[in-house]
């Protein structure tokens, strides 16, 4: 038995939970070894981070920018 074989007959007593890591670990192993893949998939996480990035402070920096504008602290 080759070790694609043996590989295969693994993958297929996995749940299912399992196998779409294996399969999403395959993907990312193709995705390396393609520069231009790499390239755009680390380009798509930076951006994930930014869009998923934590706004609890934007509040309250937002706020206090505004109280010290009313005060005349500083100008707009």
């Amino acid at each position: 038995m080759t070790v694609y074989e043996k590989t295969i007959a693994k993958i297929r007593q996995l749940p299912e939970p399992l196998v779409q890591q294996v399969n999403d670990y395959i993907e990312f192993l193709l995705m390396r070894s393609d520069n231009r893949r790499a390239a755009l998939w680390m380009q798509f996480n930076e951006s994930l981070e930014i869009a998923e990035s934590d706004f609890t402070d934007y509040l309250p920096n937002l706020e206090e920018y505004e109280e010290r504008l009313a005060r005349g602290e500083i100008q707009w």
